[in-house]
């Protein structure tokens, strides 16, 4: 017999808990284990105000953010959409049932306001690498940089060509965010004063990102986001995002170097990095951030070197390792470029990611 049709009804009371319907082998409890935001409150107090309406709890949007880069959620409208309706996000982020999400309009004023200028965002970053020091994951001896090519929120539509653009003539009070950023950054050496030579296009909206044809197909403005990475366990020691052009990641590696050593007395004894670092600035750069001490070698980890050299027998990159120069590099020789007897690989075809 066909039993009676189900109608949901209200009920004045529910008992219901989010725990008990998070599976135990759910991703984010793993992640959940090692999350610590205990700090956060303190940190950013200075940066609100003491009167006014409470404001959306900084441990709150921190999580959901951490949500949306574990699940790849890119856009922050669909990110509260997803925490709303999903209960293990729910969980994660410390929300009931009933309690409600805030709006996608939050996290941008706090992007650009508070959590920029309290540099939040580095300051999480360098507590989970403190943990990750503390438990043994980095040795700081062995380390890799590399650059990753971002496309920039910009269009060639909205684009000036590079005789018709002149900063001179922006008027600072009047400009968006993007462009005063811009402005405020022509001297430093990740920005404007990387290199004298003008882009082909100035984007209006974000004149900042370099007009590039790097991956060898349709030209786009971009920018270069640089890793420092401990090449033992794969952890990341730091990130400096640059203009992409070479200029800006040799500065970006010598910045990266002095802050993990200045931060957390990390001393590399061997840096890996590809061909387009070979260069004499960059040897200079890296032994003036070394002082006294200097890198034992120079590695090129690349999994074609040219015709002919591929990997080695037990599966690895053949590498060039250029030990022979950390006489050269020595602070009493004072030299500061490679000699021209060093290998160098004819084409790099494809670099393996640290």
């Amino acid at each position: 017999m066909m039993g009676p049709r189900q109608e949901a009804q209200a009920a004045l009371f529910y008992e219901f808990s989010l725990e008990d319907h998070v599976p135990q082998e759910h991703f984010l409890r793993s992640i959940d284990r090692f999350v610590d935001l205990s700090d956060i409150r303190q940190y950013l107090t200075e940066f609100y105000s003491h009167t006014g309406r409470p404001s959306v709890h900084p441990e709150l949007l921190i999580r959901m953010l951490l949500v949306g880069y574990c699940l790849g959620i890119r856009s922050e409208r669909r990110l509260c959409e997803e925490v709303n309706l999903n209960l293990a996000y729910r969980w994660f982020c410390r929300l009931d049932l009933s309690d409600r999400v805030s709006d996608h309009s939050t996290f941008s004023r706090n992007r650009h306001g508070r959590y920029r200028e309290s540099e939040l965002l580095r300051h999480l970053f360098e507590t989970t690498l403190a943990g990750c020091i503390a438990e043994g994951l980095v040795s700081g001896q062995r380390v890799a940089i590399d650059a990753r090519l971002i496309e920039a929120d910009a269009n060639i539509q909205n684009a000036t060509p590079k005789e018709d653009w002149d900063a001179a003539s922006i008027d600072p009070t009047d400009a968006p965010r993007a462009v005063c950023e811009c402005l405020d950054t022509l001297d430093e050496a990740a920005f404007g004063a990387a290199s004298e030579v003008q882009p082909k296009f100035t984007s209006h909206s974000d004149p900042a990102c370099p007009w590039t044809a790097a991956r060898k197909g349709p030209a786009f403005f971009s920018y270069f986001d640089n890793y420092l990475i401990d090449t033992d366990h794969g952890v990341i020691l730091d990130v400096e995002a640059t203009r992409s052009i070479r200029q800006a990641e040799v500065g970006s590696t010598r910045t990266m170097l002095k802050r993990v050593k200045a931060k957390f007395d990390l001393h590399p004894e061997r840096l890996i990095a590809d061909t387009a670092d070979g260069t004499g600035p960059c040897w200079a750069g890296w032994s003036n951030a070394r002082s006294r001490r200097t890198f034992r070698s120079l590695t090129s980890p690349v999994a074609t070197m040219a015709p002919g050299r591929g990997p080695t027998s037990n599966g690895m990159p053949r590498t060039i390792n250029t030990s022979a120069l950390k006489g050269t590099l020595s602070s009493s020789s004072g030299a500061t470029t490679p000699p021209q007897t060093a290998a160098q690989p004819a084409k790099v075809r494809r670099v393996i990611a640290p």
